[in-house]
């Protein structure tokens, strides 16, 4: 576990998180994208705009979980993940 306020992880560390896990649930306003990462290979700009948030710095809430990352917070995708 790392906690954010002493930690930051910067856009390298983000994209380095992001090629350890299988599934990243980010959420966006509303919405929620899910990417698989063995189909979909993303480019770093894509990753990039779902993980990094305005300060530059990995958004918050994010959680891992085995193999899956969940980014910002929704209730659905956390029961998902965490009921497994």
């Amino acid at each position: 576990m790392v906690d954010a306020k002493k930690r930051k992880m910067g856009e390298k560390e983000a994209l380095a998180l992001a090629g350890q896990v299988d599934t990243i649930h980010a959420t966006r306003g509303t919405r929620v994208i899910t990417i698989d990462m063995k189909a979909a290979k993303p480019d770093a700009a894509t990753l990039k705009s779902l993980l990094i948030g305005p300060s530059g710095n990995l958004r918050a809430p994010t959680l891992r979980v085995g193999r899956t990352l969940l980014v910002g917070f929704d209730e659905a995708a956390y029961r998902k993940v965490l009921a497994k």
